[in-house]
């Protein structure tokens, strides 16, 4: 503990300091060591091999290490280190605390860096020959993501920044010259709201995978460039590159899972530039899995394939760039502030950029390019032609994406597209039809050479089937009053579906690989219907034609038109639905409101009911952040956010509501005089009084022989609901009280003001509350055609690709499985 700072606990972040620096030392190390075992003459000797192995090693533990102090500083709450304070809070539930890992720079750095460990922990295991090669480019990758938490200066020059500096040290301020500043420092910033989700938990660690799992292919590509085994390489990385494929893909589909879930926009997908950025290398790695099948297959398009494997890592770190170094601060809601890290990014892209450029032209006279151009009527050729048109999406989603770093390098003033929606829509769309016909109907082609009779009959009637069906969806769904491209996709999407259905058809009669592919296409093609039919075609249940416009601020950020107003236990009309707000709770720090719909026949009877609790959090930086409920149907869902609500500061759950001005939140009191089994009826309702009750207390009251407590039991109704209220009436020491009872629910407090003997009745003052002071809620609901083909899309394609893994490693094991050696022939005397 620092003698000159009290309460600070600096051990913790000197361990962690020092396993950041033993990270980056001992992955150098072995990059060095794998780097001399390659070029090492004498293949017998392992020595550098060995020293490689136990540098990754070290860097592995020391990684794990990094990320142990880091949970023990924000799980105690040291807000002495800056990362706990800016990421975390006293009051944030514990499986919370693993998202604020991540929630930081530093944090995500770490996240890449333990899965590139645990990969390369596995090629260590797995790669067998390729290890020297394959490792020197992982350990060399593992050093500079080691050296982005480095966090020292080098002749004036930071270099990282590193998850274990103190508060005091990342920002000035005159309490820090106080000794005893901790005291004043009581909590931390906390989460943001929107992170605080089970999807945030799971999310961005199976994001980093896939972005660390690029790493591999790249190296058995630049391995076997390096050791001029230009072919060999192909298939060991092809099994990567689809691990790589399934799981970035996975994480980019949870990311648009946590947005319908938990953000309010209205959707799934936003084209974000950091959501652009994040899609980049999946796409082309993508083009790279089917131009490695052709190469495996035919020999052809080497180049292609090589190149779209190499790019494919170089866009994780182009990526990365793009969401961590501040560039993107005005145009993304998603990326990083710069942490002074833009320029070591860009060395990182620079790197291995170069490192791939370089070996590729040094081998570029070697390289195994067939001068045979493919046949017309050949899978290859088409596939081929696919990745191209992969490789031109990408390429439209760099140029817009990014539009900010062409501003940086030349100094120009370029506007990014004023509806990136609409832009994107419509461009990728276009992209998105060909894609799709070109995966239908290279299901009915061959590799090297096809029947082109039979080849044309087949995918015509194939086509003219799904354009059939393909038109009655786009029609029964409303997709043709879109954009006309959308009802080429959509009808494109079914072709994909039905050739693929057919090669999965197949399966059963014998030809079982090809079912990987045909069940990861095919969820391909429901992934983008149910994309375009619900996005599309979503519509806005909540209505507003009250004319209510909820004020010019509302109205900056959201439709006034689609959005309605909801009191409290005053039920309206909703497209199809009786929606009633009929309360809330708090599990702080999200407050719930309780939304019940209801559908009513025309009998009266009520055909259905649910509940809903969309929550909110009043948060001092960002206003009220909201995240959705919904409720999940087999063909839509139904949405619902709260957009206002008369919510202030941090809610505490236990405020006192008691004061004594209490009665101001109330209209005037009117006086009721009423015997037991008389009605009062108020605005909202009517109530009973049931009984009175002479044996009350008030807790923590004593009362004396003389004195008297009697409460008046009440039984309320209001818009359908029932209530038990008892306000008390006391005489003590000659003195007259009475103590209110408040029913929130129906906006009512009831006091028991007096007893009329005589007349064997009570005085009974109802207060309510006025419209103006009644709780309420402005949301907006809408309703989601369709879209649990987009999510059972991705769990076929994601069981696609795992077939396709098992395939590509059998085939693999197979080709280095060692030969039996042939038995000697006997030859006769």
């Amino acid at each position: 503990m620092d003698t000159a700072f009290k309460g600070e606990h600096l051990l913790p972040g000197q361990l962690g300091q020092f396993f950041v620096i033993l990270a980056f030392g001992s992955a150098l190390l072995s990059a060095i060591s794998y780097f001399f075992a390659t070029t090492n003459t004498n293949k017998l000797d392992k020595s550098w091999q060995r020293l490689g192995r136990i540098g990754f090693f070290v860097n592995s533990i020391s990684t794990v290490s990094i990320a142990a102090c880091l949970f023990y500083i924000i799980f105690n709450h040291l807000f002495e280190y800056h990362y706990a304070w800016a990421h975390s809070s006293r009051t944030l539930p514990v499986y919370y605390i693993i998202s604020c890992f991540w929630e930081g720079q530093e944090g995500s750095f770490w996240l890449f860096a333990f899965w590139q460990a645990v990969l390369g922990n596995i090629l260590i295991w797995k790669a067998k020959s390729w290890e020297n090669p394959v490792m020197s480019v992982v350990g060399l990758a593992q050093t500079l993501i080691a050296s982005m938490l480095l966090g020292v200066e080098v002749l004036g020059t930071r270099i990282g920044s590193s998850p274990f500096i103190l508060l005091r040290q990342a920002i000035e301020g005159p309490i820090f010259s106080r000794p005893d500043y901790l005291t004043y420092i009581k909590d931390g910033n906390g989460l943001n709201p929107l992170l605080q989700n089970y999807w945030m938990v799971i999310h961005p660690p199976t994001l980093f995978l896939g972005f660390a799992s690029m790493v591999v292919p790249f190296a058995y590509a630049i391995a076997g460039l390096w050791e001029r085994k230009y072919k060999e390489w192909i298939q060991p990385a092809l099994s990567y590159s689809l691990f790589g494929c399934m799981i970035l893909g996975t994480g980019v589909i949870m990311g648009s899972f946590w947005a319908y879930e938990s953000l309010n926009f209205g959707g799934f997908w936003a084209w974000d530039p950091v959501e652009n950025a994040s899609m980049l290398p999946w796409i082309t790695l993508i083009g790279a899995v089917h131009v490695l099948v052709v190469y495996k297959n035919t020999g052809h398009s080497y180049f292609t394939a090589t190149f779209l494997v190499l790019i494919s890592f170089v866009l994780v770190l182009y990526a990365s760039f793009l969401s961590r170094s501040g560039i993107l601060g005005e145009t993304s809601v998603h990326s990083f502030t710069d942490a002074g890290l833009k320029w070591h990014l860009v060395i990182d892209v620079l790197i291995f950029l170069g490192l791939a450029a370089a070996l590729v032209i040094a081998r570029w006279k070697e390289l195994p390019i067939t001068k045979k151009d493919e046949e017309t009527y050949s899978r290859e050729f088409w596939m081929f032609v696919g990745a191209i048109f992969l490789g031109l999406s990408c390429f439209h989603l760099v140029l817009v994406t990014s539009i900010p770093v062409w501003n940086w390098i030349f100094g120009t003033k370029l506007a990014p597209p004023t509806e990136p929606v609409k832009h994107y829509n419509v461009i990728q769309a276009s992209f998105a039809v060909v894609i799709t016909l070109l995966t239908g109907f290279t299901q009915f082609l061959k590799y090297k050479k096809t029947d082109t009779t039979r080849f044309f009959i087949t995918t015509l009637v194939y086509l003219a089937c799904s354009a059939l069906i393909g038109g009655v969806v786009v029609y029964a769904t409303g997709v043709y009053k879109l954009h006309f491209i959308f009802s080429l996709v959509t009808i494109g999407a079914i072709y994909t579906v039905m050739a693929n259905a057919k090669v999965l058809a197949d399966v059963f009669k014998g030809k079982i690989k090809l079912a990987g592919s045909a069940v990861a296409h095919i969820g391909f093609g429901l992934i983008l219907i149910g994309a375009v039919i619900a996005a599309g075609t979503s519509s806005v249940v909540s209505q507003n034609n009250s004319g209510i416009g909820y004020g010019d601020e509302f109205a900056k950020t959201s439709n006034p038109k689609e959005n309605i107003m909801l009191y409290k236990n005053q039920p309206i009309q909703m497209g199809g639905y009786t929606v009633t707000y009929v309360g809330d709770s708090l599990a702080s720090p999200n407050h719930y409101f309780k939304v019940d719909y209801k559908k009513i026949d025309a009998s009266g009877k009520i055909t259905e009911e649910f509940m809903l609790k969309p929550n909110s959090q009043a948060n001092n930086k960002m206003g009220l952040v909201s995240s959705p409920d919904t409720k999940h149907y087999l063909f839509h869902d139904l949405y619902t956010h709260v957009t206002m609500a008369p919510i202030k500061g941090d809610l505490d759950e236990n405020a006192d509501h008691t004061a004594e001005d209490d009665d101001k939140n109330y209209d005037p009191p009117v006086a009721h005089e009423v015997a037991v089994g008389d009605t009062i009826r108020f605005r909202e309702g009517f109530m009973v009084l049931k009984s009175l009750n002479k044996e009350s207390h008030v807790e923590n009251i004593a009362l004396k022989a003389n004195d008297v407590a009697v409460g008046a039991a009440f039984e309320i109704t209001s818009h359908g609901s029932a209530y038990k209220a008892e306000p008390i009436f006391m005489i003590k020491d000659g003195n007259a009280f009475d103590f209110a009872k408040k029913v929130d629910d129906a906006g009512l407090k009831l006091r028991f003001s007096k007893i009329i003997p005589e007349q064997n009745k009570v005085e009974i003052q109802v207060l309510q509350q006025p419209e103006s002071k009644k709780p309420y809620i402005v949301m907006k609901a809408i309703d989601f055609p369709y879209i649990n083909f987009f999510w059972s899309g991705t769990i076929i394609m994601v069981i696609g690709f795992l077939m396709s893994i098992f395939r590509r490693n059998k085939e693999l094991a197979r080709v280095e499985a060692p030969k039996p050696q042939a038995k000697p022939k006997l030859q006769k005397a």
